[in-house]
C-alpha cells in the first residue's frame, strides 16, 4: 500500500508534465481514496474500463485518456457523469497523461511501440518532441515488408498508403495516436517510412508525392503499451499491484 501523493509525485517525477502545452489536464483528474494498493492501467477512462477495474479491485485508475479535455462544455451529464457516478460511489483515483506519456524515452508509448516493433530510437522530432526517429533492428527491404511485421505485431492491418515503394526502410519516424499532423515534418527528418495511428485525406497525397511510406495502425492500437510499462514500474517502486486492462477498439 501506499499513499496517492507518493504515486503522483512519482508520476508527475518521471513524467513532467509541466513541460507540455496539452489538451487536457495531466495528472490527479479525480480525487480518490488517499491509501493505494492496486493500479488497473489502460489506453482510455471508458465506462466499460471502469467497470472491469472495479470487477478487478483496483483503487487507482491509470490512463492515457482520461476524462476531461479542452473543447469541453464543463456540464457533468450524459457519458460523464455516469463515468463519474461510478468512480465517486467507488472512491476510485484517476491518474491521466496524455503527452508526458506519449514522450517519455523508456516507458511511454512511442519508446514502447518501438520496443514492440523491434525499432532502435535515434532522436525525436517535433515542438514538444513526441515525434521519435530510428531504425528497424531487422532488414526491411520494402514499405510491404513493414506492413507484414505491423500487422503481425500489433495484430491490425494497417491502412499503408505507397507500401510497396521499392527502396528498402532504413530510416523510419513514429509518433503513437492521432499524430499524422506530423507527417511533414517526419518526412524532413529523411525518412522512408512514417508510423502513427491515423491517416487524414492530406496524408495520402503527401505519401505519393514524396515517395515515404504512410501507416495509419490504429490510434488505441499504437497507444495499448505506454500505461502498462508506466503502472508495472510505479508497482515495483511502490510495492502496489498493478493489472492491465485492454478494452478493445477498433479506431
Amino acid at each position: 500500500m501506499a499513499e496517492r501523493t507518493a504515486l503522483l509525485a512519482l508520476c508527475n517525477g518521471l513524467l513532467q508534465p509541466e513541460r507540455f502545452k496539452d489538451y487536457c489536464p495531466n495528472g490527479l483528474q479525480v480525487e480518490g481514496r488517499s491509501q493505494v494498493q492496486s493500479v488497473a492501467s489502460g489506453v482510455t477512462a471508458s465506462l466499460a474500463f471502469i467497470q472491469a477495474a472495479i470487477e478487478a479491485g483496483a483503487d487507482t485508475l491509470l490512463v492515457h485518456h482520461g476524462l476531461f479535455w479542452r473543447n469541453q462544455s464543463g456540464a457533468v451529464t450524459g457519458w460523464l457523469k455516469q463515468r463519474l457516478a461510478l468512480l465517486l460511489h467507488h472512491d476510485i483515483n484517476v491518474l491521466a497523461y496524455h503527452l508526458p506519456l506519449d514522450a517519455h524515452p523508456s516507458l511511454g508509448n512511442n519508446a514502447q511501440l518501438a520496443a514492440h516493433i523491434g525499432l532502435r530510437i535515434d532522436n525525436t522530432f517535433g515542438e514538444q518532441g513526441i515525434g521519435f526517429v530510428g531504425h528497424p533492428l531487422t532488414t526491411l527491404d520494402n514499405g510491404q515488408a513493414l506492413a507484414q511485421l505491423l500487422e503481425s505485431r500489433l495484430g491490425k492491418q494497417p491502412v499503408a498508403v505507397v507500401p510497396d515503394i521499392k527502396r528498402s526502410v532504413r530510416r523510419l519516424a513514429w509518433c503513437t495516436g492521432g499524430a499524422q499532423n506530423l507527417f511533414e515534418e517526419a518526412i524532413a527528418q529523411g525518412i522512408d517510412a512514417f508510423i502513427t495511428g491515423e491517416i487524414s485525406e492530406p496524408q495520402a497525397h503527401l505519401a505519393h508525392e514524396t515517395g515515404v511510406s504512410f501507416f495509419a495502425c490504429g490510434h488505441h492500437a499504437t497507444e495499448r503499451y505506454g500505461a502498462p510499462a508506466l503502472g508495472a514500474h510505479l508497482a515495483s517502486q511502490l510495492g502496489i499491484n498493478h493489472v492491465f486492462i485492454d478494452i478493445d477498439n477498433p479506431a
